[in-house]
């Protein structure tokens, strides 16, 4: 039978995990991302994200657990600076006049990065079929010719993606 804690106790169990392991997981991102600043702002975002998540009562292995947490948080971080790469690369082929302005560009970028959160939940065939429709506007046979797939499966994708896209909403 598992142990609540009580959010008082949880709150004390991350500050626990905070002042014996804060300083060891700034060392481990900023080597693996080769950059202090980054490294202390993804550990800081692991501890907020325990807030939100309270850790296991029988925590064994915390450094394993927060290495999980951060790598999730990790990817996320590479994943949005792609995009935004990407989206810099397309905005600097626009004439100057048509250039959004600086918040414009946030929101546009942060709305790419919603939308990859929530294709990137969908099974790797689904998201293919839905974005070949959706970007390249490629007709339903097209799709099912061009992946080796039939029609009905085209469309089986399709209502995944589009209950998917709906229910994210």
């Amino acid at each position: 039978m598992e142990i609540l804690m009580s959010p008082a106790e949880a709150h004390q169990e991350i500050g626990g995990l905070y002042r014996e392991h804060h300083g060891w997981l700034v060392a481990w991102l900023s080597r693996r991302l080769a950059c202090r600043h980054l490294g202390a702002d993804l550990a800081q975002d692991t501890f907020v994200r325990l807030l939100g998540h309270r850790p296991p009562p029988d925590l064994r292995e915390p450094r394993a657990y927060l290495t999980t947490i951060a790598k999730g948080l990790v990817a996320s971080h590479l994943r949005r600076r792609q995009l935004e790469t990407a989206y810099l690369e397309a905005l600097a082929a626009l004439p100057e006049p048509s250039q959004p302005s600086a918040e414009e560009r946030l929101l546009v970028l942060d709305t790419l990065c919603e939308i990859d959160r929530i294709l990137d939940q969908l099974p790797a065939r689904a998201r293919q079929v839905f974005l070949l429709a959706q970007l390249d506007g490629l007709p339903y046979a097209s799709i099912a010719g061009l992946l080796g797939i039939s029609l009905s499966t085209v469309k089986r994708h399709m209502v995944l993606a589009l209950r998917h896209c709906l229910a994210a909403l």
